[in-house]
């Protein structure tokens, strides 16, 4: 008993004698490669005090894969930025150049937005 309070942290009492306690999986992602990814560059300014940051969006893939895309970009433009929730932003307008980085790394990428 003392091990399976952990597995049922979630639950705090049922009265119904068949209920079986489940187990949230924690499901990895496999990342796709290049050529499969559907890339998104974009430029946002909301939300950022009219600041103006590239946001590459739709990466499917683990969140190491996607910090290593987000600093291969950082370090080729030059500047800081972020890479978590399934998004890349890189601070400042570096639309063209990101794209021109993208397809030469063999993702498929294309411009959205303004």
């Amino acid at each position: 008993m003392a091990k399976d309070w952990k597995e049922r942290l979630g639950v705090v009492y049922s009265t119904n004698p068949d209920f079986g306690y489940e187990k949230a999986e924690a499901a990895d992602q496999e990342t796709l490669p290049p050529n499969k990814q559907d890339l998104r560059v974009s430029l946002d300014k909301k939300n950022r005090k009219g600041k103006a940051v590239t946001l590459v969006t739709g990466f499917v893939g683990t969140d190491d894969n996607l910090k290593a895309l987000g600093k291969l970009l950082k370090s080729k433009c030059g500047v800081g930025g972020s890479a978590k929730d399934g998004e890349v932003m890189i601070q400042g307008d570096f639309r063209d150049k990101v794209m021109q980085i993208l397809q030469a790394e063999g993702y498929k990428a294309k411009r959205s937005g303004g």
